[in-house]
C-alpha cells in the first residue's frame, strides 16, 4: 500500500491483519452477493407466477402444478447459490491462512474408505435432488409420502428435502434415501368414504340416499369437487354389517375439507331416512322367515 495516502496506523493494521481483513471482506461480499441472488430468484419466481395467472391458457390444475414447480426450482437455485458461495469463501480463507485447498482435498483420500463412502453418499443425494426437481416428482407445498416421512413439503434442496407432518414435526430427508414418492397433490385427489350399514338395511334405498347427499354437497360446494360423486356399491360384507363405498374426485388441496362436508351430510341424510349404521357389536344377522 502507498503510505503517502493512508495513515501509518492503517498500513500497520493491514500488514498485521491483512489475511483476516481479506477473509472478512470475502465473507461480507459473499453475503451481499447471496442477498442479491436470492432477491433475483424471488423476483423471477414471482414474475413466472404472475405470467402463469395472467396467461390463463393452462387448466387450473396445470397452473397450480407449474407454480409449485417454479417455487421448487427457486428453492433449489437458492440452495445452490448458498453452497457455491460457501465453498468459495472457504477456499479463499484456506488460501489466506496458507493452506492449499487442493492439498486438503488430495489428503482427504489418506483418511481411508470412510470418507470415500461419505462423498459417494453426498454425490448420490445431490444427483437425486436434481432428478426430483427436473422430473417434477414433488414440489414445495405438495402433500407427500416419502416412506420415512409423510406431510407437506416445505423446501426441496439439492441434498435434503424438508417435510412437516400433521403434528408439526419437521423431517429432514436425504434425497438419496428417497426410494419411493407418493404425491397426493398432482392433478386430482379422491375422497373415499366407507359407510358401514346395519346388515338388515335396505341397500337400494341407502345407496340412493348417499348419492343424493353427495350430489347436494357437490352442488353446495362446486369449487371443491371434480366430476360427479360415484357409489361403488358393496365394499365389504360381514355378519353384522354391509360397507358401501362412496367416492368423489376433488382438488388435492381441498380433499380434507370435502371429506368432512360429505361425512356430515351423509350422517344427516341417513338419520333423516332412518337408515341405521352398523353397531359394531359383531352380532350375526339372521333372517328368519316362516316357510
Amino acid at each position: 500500500m502507498n503510505s503517502s495516502i493512508l495513515p501509518d496506523w492503517l498500513v500497520d493494521l493491514y500488514s498485521e491483519w491483512g489475511s483476516g481483513i481479506r477473509i472478512l471482506l470475502a465473507i461480507v461480499a459473499a453475503l451481499i452477493l447471496r442477498a442479491i441472488l436470492q432477491f433475483m430468484i424471488r423476483r423471477i419466481v414471482k414474475g413466472v407466477a404472475r405470467q402463469v395467472r395472467k396467461d390463463g391458457t393452462e387448466s387450473p390444475l396445470a397452473q397450480a402444478r407449474l407454480l409449485q414447480r417454479t417455487k421448487t426450482i427457486g428453492s433449489v437455485l437458492g440452495n445452490l447459490a448458498t453452497w457455491g458461495l460457501t465453498f468459495t469463501v472457504i477456499s479463499i480463507a484456506l488460501t489466506e491462512i496458507g493452506v492449499s485447498a487442493g492439498a486438503i482435498v488430495a489428503g482427504a483420500g489418506i483418511l481411508g474408505a470412510g470418507l470415500g463412502f461419505g462423498a459417494q453418499s453426498l454425490i448420490k443425494d445431490l444427483i437425486s435432488g436434481l432428478f426430483i426437481v427436473f422430473e417434477d416428482q414433488f414440489g414445495v407445498g405438495d402433500s407427500v409420502d416419502l416412506g420415512q416421512a409423510t406431510g407437506v413439503v416445505e423446501s426441496v434442496g439439492l441434498r435434503v428435502t424438508t417435510v412437516r407432518d400433521i403434528e408439526g414435526t419437521v423431517w429432514f430427508v436425504r434425497n438419496g434415501e428417497i426410494l419411493r414418492v407418493g404425491n397426493q397433490s398432482q392433478g386430482w385427489s379422491r375422497v373415499v368414504i366407507d359407510v358401514a350399514l346395519n346388515y338388515g338395511a335396505d341397500l337400494a334405498k341407502a345407496q340412493e340416499v348417499m348419492r343424493r347427499a353427495a350430489l347436494e354437497t357437490a352442488k353446495a360446494q362446486p369449487k371443491l369437487v371434480i366430476d360427479s360423486p360415484e357409489i361403488w356399491g358393496i365394499h365389504a360384507l360381514s355378519g353384522d354389517q354391509v360397507v358401501i363405498r362412496l367416492v368423489q374426485k376433488t382438488k388435492p388441496e381441498t380433499k380434507d375439507q370435502l371429506a368432512r362436508e360429505l361425512r356430515a351430510n351423509l350422517k344427516l341424510a341417513l338419520d333423516k331416512n332412518k337408515i341405521k349404521l352398523a353397531s359394531g357389536s359383531n352380532a350375526i344377522y339372521l333372517n328368519l322367515t316362516n316357510r
